[in-house]
């Protein structure tokens, strides 16, 4: 599994011009799935995130996690982060998981989430979605199980 994670002050989610899921600071996580990922590869990767030290502590040191600061967590599906970009000029999506394995384990990691008391947001898995945010920073990471 693979997380695209950023550091930020606002995100939010629109499906048909509706919010679905916004924060008002956190992390927004774009998740990609693939073929052989499984819960175990999605509970690595949710410890990574909540754990991964990107936010100031007083001295103004990337010292803090997302479960220091109690900050909220916005997850999105996003398949094309498992795309082979190596060759050629068009992506390739042949290591990413199958839509009924990318979506089990999206939700797993929403729930997985929730149940460590973090307050979670959410997109809709495979929806034409809008993402906005404010990348504070600005602070990305690529992060693997």
């Amino acid at each position: 599994m693979k997380a695209l994670v950023q550091r930020v002050s606002q995100a939010q989610v629109n499906v048909n011009n509706q919010v679905v899921g916004k924060i008002s600071g956190g992390i927004l996580a774009f998740i990609g799935v693939e073929k052989n990922d499984s819960e175990e590869n999605a509970d690595r990767l949710l410890q990574k995130i909540v754990n991964y030290r990107i936010f100031s502590d007083a001295q103004g040191k990337m010292n803090l996690s997302l479960l220091d600061v109690q900050s909220e967590l916005l997850l999105v599906s996003q398949f094309t982060l498992v795309a082979n970009t190596q060759k050629g000029l068009r992506p390739s999506f042949s290591s990413a998981a199958n839509p009924e394995l990318s979506k089990n384990l999206y939700n797993y990691i929403i729930q997985q989430a929730k149940d460590l008391g973090i307050k979670v947001q959410t997109g809709i898995f495979a929806a034409d979605m809008q993402v906005s945010l404010t990348n504070d920073g600005p602070v990305t990471f690529n992060l693997h199980s």
